[in-house]
């Protein structure tokens, strides 16, 4: 009679294979054994503090949620500072070049303005004005520009 044709390292090699596939199914029959039997083993709550918890919410604190109050994305500015008329002091104006700026009253921001968003001719230095902000490309800008007496 021959010989198998299994060498003794074959032989270890697939008792080491058996062994860890025995061991792989004994701890995936472990985890069935420990899963939750139901649904409502798995569920948590979550208390008003945003903590998990295993009790549900008291059903008398429940607040009721209309959903025409519900705004989904960003809700319309109503008040824009933008629109609104701002007053400031021009701290400089060059008329060769035809611009200057505005130190906005209240805040202390300094605004860019050009003569061709003046309202009135003739703003000076020192000059007390009226203007609407606006957006520019390198900061904000004074429009609409308008001497105050």
């Amino acid at each position: 009679m021959g010989r198998s044709h299994e060498s003794w390292s074959k032989r270890e090699k697939e008792k080491k294979k058996a062994k860890k596939k025995e061991e792989k199914m004994k701890r995936k029959e472990e985890r069935a054994e420990q899963s939750p039997d139901s649904f409502d083993d798995m569920i948590a709550y979550v208390d008003e503090f945003g903590n998990p918890t295993d009790t549900p919410p008291d059903p008398a604190e429940r607040e009721e949620i209309e959903a025409e109050d519900i705004i989904i994305g960003i809700p319309p500015k109503e008040d824009r500072e933008d629109d609104h008329l701002k007053e400031g002091t021009v701290t400089f104006f060059d008329h060769n070049k035809g611009f200057g700026f505005i130190k906005v009253k209240g805040t202390g921001d300094s605004v860019f303005t050009h003569i061709n968003s003046h309202l009135d001719e003739g703003v000076t230095e020192g000059n007390r004005v009226s203007f609407e902000q606006a957006k520019g490309e390198k900061g904000p800008v004074a429009i609409n520009v308008k001497i105050l007496k």
